[in-house]
């Protein structure tokens, strides 16, 4: 399934590394520095056993730098691919995967564009047949922590909507509908990514204070931002302070799809927004602490077996 390089995990069983495992699914490379960067150099650092799955190569993104924009369809995808792989080395993930393999699904482009339509983009892929696809990982990675976006994809992208649809059946699937009961794996934690809003005018508004000293124009707003809601909906906040040099740097390696000046980066719009490194998240499955938690694998036995479908 992997075209990319990841550990030889035992099939059928948890990697023996580690007895902490979290799996992240996103549409395209660099959602996931973006998004959860900070937090996937937390845990790798600490031993966790941290699994990327990506949908997409991201054929259709808007190259930034002149001397990429030759780039385009299969070319810029593969090129991503390469991306991704530099970016996984920064933040100290090597087990990173392709849902399905590389090229198995494409980018959908934006919504209501006529790259919706085409039979190959993610966008118009069976949900099921997807899902069974990544709840096979799941069955082998048999991790206690899942993220991924919320109903919405965070800001309405089909790709990540489907990213959603795809992620949340795979659970239903690896728990053991329509498999064997034995080689089930019911994923204790699921999180939607999110920002709380006031985080969000707070930072917003150092960014106006400081654009003039930023090689950026003009600044974004809190409308470009995946997954903004009120603070109640927030369950978790991973302080990835330590670790904003490799979020950084791992979204400099998405070098046709981000410019960075920290703690401000810009994507195709040229619209500055914040570098966040601490990260935010809602439990939609398991148990929830008192309180707002620090920790993904907060209240979950970590022990080998642990969460496993009966």
């Amino acid at each position: 399934m992997t075209e990319l390089p990841s550990p030889s995990l035992r099939p059928g069983g948890p990697p023996s590394r580690s007895a902490r495992r979290m799996m992240l699914v996103h549409a395209h490379p660099d959602d996931e520095s973006i998004n959860n960067g900070a937090t996937m150099a937390r845990y790798a650092a600490e031993g966790v056993h941290v699994t990327l799955v990506t949908c997409t190569l991201g054929e259709r993104g808007e190259v930034i730098p002149p001397e990429l924009a030759h780039l385009s369809g299969a070319a810029l995808g593969q090129h991503r691919m390469g991306e991704l792989a530099e970016a996984m080395r920064a933040l100290g993930v090597d087990d990173f995967r392709l849902l399905g393999g590389a090229g198995r699904y494409s980018d959908s482009g934006m919504m209501g564009l006529p790259d919706n339509d085409d039979p190959g983009c993610f966008w118009q892929a069976d949900v099921d047949q997807a899902a069974g696809l990544l709840a096979e990982v799941i069955r082998e990675v048999r991790p206690q922590v899942l993220v991924t976006y919320d109903e919405r994809g965070g800001y309405g992208h089909p790709d990540h909507i489907q990213a959603h649809r795809v992620a949340m059946r795979a659970v239903e699937l690896a728990a053991g509908a329509g498999a064997d009961e034995a080689d089930g794996w019911d994923v204790p934690k699921v999180y939607w990514n999110r920002m709380p809003r006031p985080v969000a005018e707070a930072a917003f508004a150092r960014l106006e204070d400081e654009l003039s000293g930023l090689p950026f124009d003009k600044a974004g707003s809190i409308g470009d931002l995946p997954g903004v809601v009120s603070e109640v909906h927030v369950t978790t906040e991973v302080d990835g302070t330590a670790y904003a040099a490799a979020k950084a740097a791992a979204m400099r390696a998405h070098a046709t799809q981000i410019t960075v000046a920290e703690p401000y980066f810009v994507l195709s719009n040229a619209l500055a927004q914040p570098l966040f490194t601490t990260e935010y998240y809602e439990l939609v499955r398991g148990e929830r602490s008192v309180g707002r938690e620090s920790d993904l694998f907060a209240g979950v036995d970590t022990g080998v077996g642990a969460g496993e479908a009966s």
